[in-house]
């Protein structure tokens, strides 16, 4: 069942100019880590069917030969460029405090009150977007890659729990403690400490493993049975308002429950919270390959899990 399994029991016991070389790097916690987001990716574009697959690989620049998650952590890095700065507020949720519910019309907007600028508002624009392929690629209004990257991106964002959190301390960027040994935040732990420390403790920092562990748990592992029910939603553009209502119910019972300013977390945090954050990690990349799959599959279809 792999290490992931193991700690489930645990804790259920206790312009295309674009994406070129880019090499900035984000100043602070804003997403899952790289290695989060290249998992995210990896997993969906794994479960493409073979239509939608070569639409991807007809999307994405020649130079990363035709690998998605080579630009998962793209938004990431332009976010801050002038072009891009408007996207800044794409990439998360603030709900009210302790609200520990996801209302679109509420909450969804930037810090100016600019309405459906969000992350939810977001995918629900770039899915838009895509879905214009199908009427060729004449269709001048938007730039299909960026909108791919976009989309593959946010959808990673929408998962990790602190990204819909609260808004006095910006999803928990505010609430400084230390994680182990070290200085940190309560959203950073999140974005990338839990992903680190997993790597390096249980699997030699060797990515690629624990990448496979988590695809066994939703193939024929701990979570095979949950995965058909992953995909369900009213329709195809709903589906973010659903993932944005798990995470911040997932924030308030996991991410910020029990956590004070200034405090150590430690192995009881970590054990607890990690196999929550890697089943989000799995969420989104299965969830990720449903939506490319309906837009770009060869029978437009609604929403259905991966055999």
């Amino acid at each position: 069942m792999g290490r992931i399994g193991e700690l489930v029991r645990l804790c259920r016991c206790v312009n295309v100019v674009l994406v070129g070389l880019v090499l900035i790097s984000a100043p602070k916690a804003q997403a899952w880590s790289k290695e989060g987001h290249i998992m995210t990716c990896q997993i969906a574009q794994a479960l493409l069917e073979p239509h939608a697959a070569e639409v991807v690989k007809n999307l994405l620049p020649d130079y990363v030969d035709g690998d998605l998650s080579a630009l998962c952590t793209w938004p990431d890095q332009i976010r801050h460029w002038y072009k891009y700065r408007w996207t800044s507020s794409l990439h998360f949720i603030d709900t009210p405090d302790k609200a520990c519910t996801f209302d679109y019309s509420r909450d969804c907007h930037d810090p100016h009150g600019v309405k459906d600028m969000c992350v939810a508002g977001a995918i629900k624009n770039f899915t838009s977007q895509l879905m214009h392929y199908r009427e060729g690629s004449s269709d001048r209004r938007y730039n299909m890659t960026e909108a791919l990257l976009f989309l593959s991106h946010l959808v990673g964002d929408i998962h990790q729990p602190m990204h819909v959190g609260f808004t006095s301390d910006e999803g928990g960027n505010t609430i400084q403690l230390r994680w182990f040994r070290h200085k940190s935040n309560l959203h950073h732990v999140w974005d990338r400490e839990i992903i680190l420390t997993a790597a390096a403790d249980y699997y030699g920092k060797d990515m690629l493993l624990f990448l496979k562990d988590i695809q066994t748990n939703f193939t024929h592992g701990i979570w095979s049975e949950d995965v058909q029910s992953w995909g369900d939603c009213d329709s195809l553009l709903s589906c973010p308002n659903k993932y944005a209502a798990e995470s911040i119910s997932l924030a308030c019972k996991w991410g910020y429950k029990g956590v004070e300013p200034g405090e150590t977390l430690a192995d009881e945090y970590f054990n607890s919270r990690m196999p929550i954050v890697v089943k989000r990690i799995a969420q989104g990349g299965v969830r990720l390959s449903m939506i490319l799959n309906t837009i770009f599959g060869k029978n437009h279809h609604e929403i259905a899990a991966p055999a």
